[in-house]
């Protein structure tokens, strides 16, 4: 076999996709140079044919001598038949505590396992001095579903902006306690969950980023949330928040508060907390040390000291005192947030809070200092070019490396989706085809290239996470989906996503929504699209305009387009204008979403408000006030908003929410 040759098939035994085809149906070939460059962030050697042809023997043998596959799947529950290459002993050693759950020996090639609890558990082979071990990945064979929560086959619920809620105390950006006086509101108004961005920590020492979807850890929460019991002056900018002026005051706040709490803390209280960190255990430890770390050595841990760059180097703490307080912002957190979720519930909302998993970390933040045995090196997540980004996407986001996760039996991948459920009813699962291949761009300046990811693996464990929560997933399936994806998806009992903005029939109308797909999340638009009114009003395309993406010609083309596409929305009424017609083509659509075939049905806050700007615009960092606009309306005033009274009205019309006087009966 030619080097060449060599080389191709050690990318493939890697995942690596040969090839991938773009929007325009064009095939993208990956080229050596990023074969190269993806082995490399997997931890394989493949710079030189040396390097290469070793790599792979080592491939082959592992395969050779392999008497079962790496991961091993069975249905929580049932017993399961597995055929091994060659008879031996074995034992099952249970997730967590390491307790034999089952022990046997093959018999004519065949490992006869006996019904068994959901985890990943390890199982262990032995043939004389040979020894294997294997995960065993145990799952239910679907997540739980709506009507598990006693939400029934269809319901609805808002999706706000955390950061932009603001009450009489706090003027933003907005805390857990105004997401818990919103949960009560809508909870009232028969809403069965309140949705949000990603409340994931960006990193104490982080000064800069405000996006909610560039996190330094997803499995611990954003502090910046916190309500502080003695109010302080926030900083506006306008309506805009202006996060640089507040931070310092924030941050000052939770000082005093945290002092307060160990020197004057109430027993129960203290207990509370020491049984929170016993409980976060390893993970809890390392991200408090690293938050420490980052205060004295700056928020990237990739220029720090180099025996600082692992959290092996770090057993001891050298400001234990510190690390506690980080842990004591965690605690404090967790208990708002929980909080938070129980108003919803004890309103009468049946699902509660609906939180969204990130695609990734920053690649200097907590979570890849933590699971770098997990972790892709040397490359960014992102999406290759197409249509609406000639030069592709660089999200500057960290990915898994298949072969680090399968050696760390996922965990890194558990701890995060455990933290993210622990509070909420319902999960998004931002850009859910990363779960079965991911969009690579090497640092080096290789193109990027496609990698698979261990999806059955992957779904096990969100399965068996959720089951231990009892959270619903919902799979944000936008973009290019390889054939049979949603099936599978569906088939494990994820709930798809639907944007009614980018649901188009061939003939360019818009779809109806009683032809879409029933195990579906729908909703009008979202954080990263137009308001239903800045779509009629055109906004993006203004935008567009004023950042020079398109010219005066270009514009008016995307107006007369967009023209064409409002006569055909569902629900609006013809001759409908931006100035006289927005709340009646936001009834109209959101009647016929209501009476729609998905399960769910999100409306935005924006849309119940009808606030003509967007959250956020693709492509644009300072360029336009992403993350940053305020409600104009305050969350005490949110109950008896007219707006939020019709669109309760809209939906409890279609069946999708009993009120809130049964609501209140039912509970």
């Amino acid at each position: 076999m030619t080097a060449d040759g060599q080389l191709r098939e050690l990318a493939a035994s890697a995942g690596i996709f040969p090839d991938f085809k773009d929007l325009e149906g064009e095939v993208r070939a990956t080229g050596p140079e990023t074969q190269r460059a993806l082995l490399r962030a997997c931890g394989i050697a493949a710079e030189t044919p040396g390097e290469v042809a070793d790599s792979l023997a080592a491939v082959r043998a592992a395969s050779d001598t392999a008497w079962l596959p790496r991961d091993v799947f069975a249905t929580s529950g049932k017993p399961q038949r597995l055929t091994a290459k060659t008879d031996c002993d074995w034992c099952i050693l249970a997730d967590g505590s390491g307790d034999v759950l089952a022990q046997g020996s093959t018999r004519d090639l065949t490992l006869q396992l006996p019904a068994l609890p959901s985890g990943v558990h390890r199982l262990r082979l032995e043939k004389g001095a040979s020894v294997q071990e294997v995960s065993l990945l145990v799952s239910p064979r679907l997540t739980p579903s709506l009507q598990q929560t006693g939400a029934g086959d269809k319901t609805w619920g808002v999706v706000a902006a955390l950061y932009g809620l603001h009450s009489r105390e706090n003027t933003g950006p907005g805390s857990y306690r105004e997401l818990g006086t919103l949960a009560s509101a809508l909870g009232g108004q028969g809403a069965a969950f309140l949705g949000i961005n990603p409340v994931h920590a960006p990193g104490w020492a982080d000064k800069e980023t405000i996006s909610p979807y560039s996190p330094g850890h997803r499995g611990f929460l954003n502090t910046g949330h916190i309500a502080v019991s003695a109010d302080h002056p926030h900083v506006l900018q306008g309506d805009l928040l202006d996060y640089a002026a507040r931070r310092p005051l924030h941050d000052a706040a939770l000082e005093a508060a945290a002092q307060t709490f160990f020197k004057d803390g109430k027993g129960s209280e203290q207990q509370a907390f020491d049984a929170f960190c016993s409980a976060g255990g390893a993970a809890l430890r390392d991200f408090a040390r690293f938050e420490t770390l980052s205060e004295k050595h700056g928020a990237d841990w990739r220029r720090w000291p180099a025996l600082l760059q692992s959290p092996s180097g770090t057993s001891s703490s050298a400001d234990p005192e510190r690390d506690r307080f980080h842990m004591w912002l965690q605690w404090t957190a967790d208990c708002q947030l929980r909080a938070a979720q129980q108003a919803g519930l004890s309103a009468g909302m049946p699902v509660g809070l609906y939180l969204d998993l990130a695609v990734g970390a920053r690649r200097g933040g907590a979570e890849a200092w933590a699971a770098q045995d997990a972790i892709a090196r040397g490359v960014s997540i992102g999406a290759p070019p197409d249509h609406l980004s000639p030069a592709g996407q660089n999200w500057k986001l960290t990915g898994y490396a298949p072969t680090g996760l399968q050696a760390t039996r996922y965990d890194a991948f558990r701890q995060v989706l455990a933290a993210t459920m622990r509070h909420c009813g319902l999960m998004r699962i931002d850009h859910v085809l990363g779960l079965n291949r991911s969009y690579w761009i090497p640092d080096d300046g290789s193109p990027g290239g496609y990698i698979r990811q261990p999806f059955r693996a992957l779904m096990a464990v969100i399965a068996i996470e959720a089951e231990r929560a009892g959270t619903v997933i919902v799979g944000e399936d936008l973009g290019l989906v390889p054939p049979g994806f949603r099936e599978e998806m569906r088939s494990r009992g994820l709930y798809g996503y639907t944007v009614l903005q980018f649901e188009k029939t061939r003939n360019g109308r818009f779809r109806r929504p009683a032809r879409l797909q029933p195990q579906t999340l729908a909703c009008f638009g979202t954080h990263d699209t137009p308001t239903l009114r800045g779509y009629l009003e055109g906004q993006d395309i203004r935008w567009w305009e004023k950042l020079g993406w398109i010219d005066r010609d270009a514009r008016a083309a995307a107006e007369q387009q967009r023209a064409a596409y409002i006569a055909t929305l569902p629900g609006v009424p013809a001759r409908t204008s931006p100035e006289t017609g927005a709340e009646r083509a936001r009834d109209g659509i959101h009647r016929a979403l209501a009476g729609g075939a998905s399960a769910m049905v999100a409306v935005q806050l924006d849309d119940v408000l009808n606030i003509p700007q967007a959250q956020n615009l693709p492509g644009t960092v300072s360029e336009h006030p992403n993350w940053r606009r305020r409600y104009p309306v305050d969350v005490e005033s949110l109950a008896g908003n007219a707006g939020l009274a019709k669109t309760a009205q809209i939906m409890a019309q279609a069946g999708r929410s009993a009120g809130p006087e049964d609501t209140r009966k039912d509970n």
